[in-house]
């Protein structure tokens, strides 16, 4: 291969689509986007705005909500630029800043899902100590440990595939990512595998937490009505929250690593897609539809702005 280190723009995979289709890709990508948005902020905005949701839970699904719009927001915007453009390009900064924006994102998704679960293990299985427990300093700091963890690994992950010597600049996928571009590269990528390697294993420790968490939290809610009660209220979001999560990081996971070339199209945008698309719309769907406090301070707002618009 021809030595082309100094790549300054990257080609990305692109949708074989007439004209026509073109327009309807455009349409439902846009749709999807502000569907996300809006699904996110209203739920972010009813979580801000009383003071009766200023409790750890909805603290944190509000993280979660903020996190979706960050991360979605380092896709979609460029990926409807792409739709519009005859060429599906991306600079090389670019590209190290969406693969910061989108992996930073799914990261936190997962510690804050962590947190999630910590936080429910400790209502429900230790509630008189819950709030002595769960106290503003202990908010903060599972804040902190949502978001600077992603950020600290990514900045990582980054710097390190900014060091390489690239043999070429296509991306056979739709956005960047750590693997497309490590691939390419002429020099020794053991200390990026070895790193991205130690990330995911970092991560899976997330999921043995939460596995450890609900182990406890099943066997707590055999003992009484009232902790069966909370349980389905609360965690039956959270566990959706997860298997969304998880399918869609495994999808990604697998099509970043193994291609595979050989399945349809269509499917293989979706694997590649479906984290950037399922999580951030259905989880403030699942949590506004199942958390009462949620699902009427939504209610209210809906009521206000049409009492206002009549």
């Amino acid at each position: 291969m021809n030595n082309v280190s100094n790549v300054l723009v990257f080609s990305l995979s692109e949708l074989n689509v007439t004209m026509e289709t073109r327009y309807v890709f455009i349409s439902l990508t846009t749709l999807v986007y502000h569907v996300i948005l809006l699904c996110n902020i209203i739920v972010i905005s009813c979580i801000v705005l009383d003071k009766q949701l200023h409790e750890p839970m909805y603290i944190f699904l509000c993280n979660l909500c903020i996190n979706a719009v960050y991360g979605t927001t380092g896709f979609y915007p460029k990926f409807i630029y792409d739709l519009l453009s005859q060429f599906h390009e991306i600079s090389y900064v670019g590209c190290l800043i969406q693969v910061f924006v989108i992996y930073s994102s799914a990261l936190c998704d997962v510690s804050t899902l962590t947190v999630m679960a910590y936080d429910r293990y400790v209502a429900i299985c230790k509630p008189l100590e819950y709030h002595t427990e769960m106290n503003s300093q202990k908010v903060v700091k599972c804040l902190l440990l949502c978001w600077f963890p992603p950020l600290i690994c990514m900045t990582i992950v980054v710097l390190l595939a900014s060091r390489l010597t690239l043999c070429g600049s296509n991306i056979e996928k739709l956005y960047c990512e750590t693997w497309a571009v490590v691939k390419m590269a002429c020099s020794s990528t053991v200390v990026n595998n070895v790193i991205g390697y130690i990330v995911i294993i970092v991560y899976f420790g997330h999921a043995v937490l939460i596995v450890y968490s609900y182990i406890h939290l099943i066997r707590n809610c055999t003992k009484s009505k009232e902790s069966k009660y909370r349980f389905m209220q609360t965690c039956v979001p959270h566990l959706l929250a997860l298997l969304n999560i998880a399918v869609a990081l495994l999808f990604d996971v697998f099509y970043s690593r193994y291609g595979y070339t050989s399945l349809p199209e269509g499917l293989r945008n979706f694997m590649a897609l479906d984290f950037l698309f399922v999580p951030p719309v259905l989880n403030p769907i699942i949590y506004g539809l199942k958390l009462a406090k949620i699902r009427k301070k939504v209610i209210k707002m809906i009521l206000k702005i049409n009492i206002i618009k009549t």
